[in-house]
């Protein structure tokens, strides 16, 4: 996913500091990391968990205390928009986003959510992997976005079962419906959320 207020990489560039916060939400907490460019990291969790991720992807890490200004910048500049897409006033993310911490087919998958599924409808993992000209991989989809990084920030949350049933989420299935039913409800009366 790439567009002019979007930076992610497209392959694992050499290893980085990453400062880690943790950000109070209606969802919980959500564990954010950030390098001196980019937000790597929005998951649930606790911090120690997602530290060690970010450490096994090559990405030394701090706590927030010890970041750099360039880091707090990102930080809040997430922390900003998460909370404002929590609120209904924001449909997407600009802050910049790096991928550093996906496997390539994670990365790939989660990329490509923004534009397969816009905001507040849903597709299935079948059609997903459709879109990725992989028909047989729905179940490694699901496994590509149980992973991905950037939880919220990249839409994972969007994609459902078969059946139209929420089908695992990082942040549980109460977080998933959350999220949903605030898109959801700030869509025109009488749009289709499918």
């Amino acid at each position: 996913m790439r567009t002019s207020s979007t930076k992610t990489t497209d392959s694992r560039p050499a290893a980085v500091t990453a400062a880690v916060a943790v950000h109070t939400t209606p969802l919980g907490p959500l564990v954010l990391a950030a390098t001196d460019e980019a937000l790597v990291l929005c998951c649930f969790g606790p911090p120690e968990a997602a530290a060690e991720r970010a450490r096994r992807a090559g990405t030394h890490t701090v706590d927030e205390g010890e970041a750099t200004a360039a880091q707090r910048r990102v930080l809040d500049e997430a922390r900003t928009q998460l909370d404002t897409y929590l609120s209904g006033g924001r449909r997407d993310f600009t802050v910049p986003m790096d991928l550093r911490l996906a496997t390539p087919f994670s990365r790939r998958t989660v990329s490509a959510l923004g534009e397969f599924v816009p905001y507040g409808r849903t597709a299935t993992y079948a059609r997903l992997a459709e879109a990725l000209d992989r028909p047989r991989a729905a179940r490694a989809v699901g496994t590509a976005l149980g992973a991905n990084p950037l939880c919220v920030v990249l839409p994972c949350h969007r994609i459902v079962g078969s059946t139209g049933g929420l089908n695992g989420y990082a942040g549980g299935l109460e977080a998933k419906r959350f999220l949903l039913d605030l898109e959801a409800a700030a869509l025109p009366v009488g749009r289709p959320s499918r």
